[in-house]
């Protein structure tokens, strides 16, 4: 089926020519953490013609500790965005997790996520979409990737900023997720953009007692796994010192290890993409 392309800001997901990055740390710090990991992924990324989108989250709603940080709240983190926006020219993303957060989050983001979590949530999807800006909808770690169809009928039902779908993992029993690469053409073959998110996918939830674990070394071999199934982008958290990250440093690539790892996986998307279009 053929994929109908996604504006996000200046640039387009799902064209035959160009990859595109979503990426940024877990959760904001400071406006001074997020500008240095941007400019250090941005003139990468500049350098291989991707498309790239910034993302870190105001609040992390869903961590397994009520004791964990959370984040800025939604005010400061949508400020230090909107700064992130201005001062380097690119799109910026950020997690929408109640129907009444969808109308400022689109004031200042190109693109707005939904947390695997709430990929099934009829009225967060609606309020998201009706914001006429595209979504980015996680897969649930608990749904087939066929079971999508349903998201993205919501979501067109609602808005026409247009859809991707992001494989982030299927949960494995208890405190293990794999990824299922026969679910990323199901999942394209909706006519729209799909993006791997190769951090999340190797998270062992619950992993370190009162919070998440991850294996940090199985990043790169999972993204060179999808840009060979074929998919349209890539979804990655890395962070300077991701073992101080306060949110998924297990689970990071480091931000210095960041445009090796970045410039091989391009390149096999780059190899394998006329097979895909």
């Amino acid at each position: 089926m053929k994929i109908t392309p996604v504006p996000i800001g200046n640039i387009q997901c799902g064209t035959p020519d160009s990859m595109t990055l979503i990426a940024g740390p877990c959760v904001i710090e400071s406006l001074e953490s997020c500008l240095q990991i941007a400019e250090h992924v941005l003139k990468t990324c500049q350098e291989l013609n991707i498309g790239y989108v910034f993302k870190a989250s105001f609040d992390k709603a869903n961590r397994t500790s009520g004791a964990s940080f959370r984040g800025p709240g939604i005010d400061q983190g949508l400020e230090v965005l909107s700064k992130v926006r201005q001062r380097l020219g690119i799109p910026v993303t950020t997690d929408v997790h109640l129907p009444e957060q969808a109308s400022a989050v689109a004031e200042v983001c190109d693109l707005l996520q939904i947390p695997a979590f709430l990929a099934r949530q009829t009225d967060l999807l609606v309020a998201c979409a009706a914001t006429k800006k595209p979504l980015n909808v996680k897969k649930g770690q608990f749904m087939a990737p066929g079971d999508m169809k349903y998201v993205v009928d919501k979501t067109r039902s609602a808005g026409n900023g247009g859809v991707l779908l992001c494989e982030r993992g299927t949960f494995f029993g208890y405190g293990r997720l794999v990824s299922d690469m026969s679910g990323l053409p199901v999942m394209r073959g909706l006519g729209v953009p799909v993006i791997f998110d190769a951090t999340h996918s190797v998270q062992q939830p619950g992993g370190l007692g009162g919070a998440t674990g991850g294996n940090r070394a199985m990043v790169e071999p999972l993204a060179r796994a999808a840009a060979g199934v074929g998919v349209d982008g890539f979804f990655f958290e890395t962070h300077p010192d991701p073992d101080r990250s306060p949110s998924d440093g297990p689970n990071m690539v480091p931000l210095e290890d960041f445009p090796g790892v970045l410039s091989r996986v391009h390149t096999l998307w780059r190899t394998t993409r006329p097979w895909h279009a």
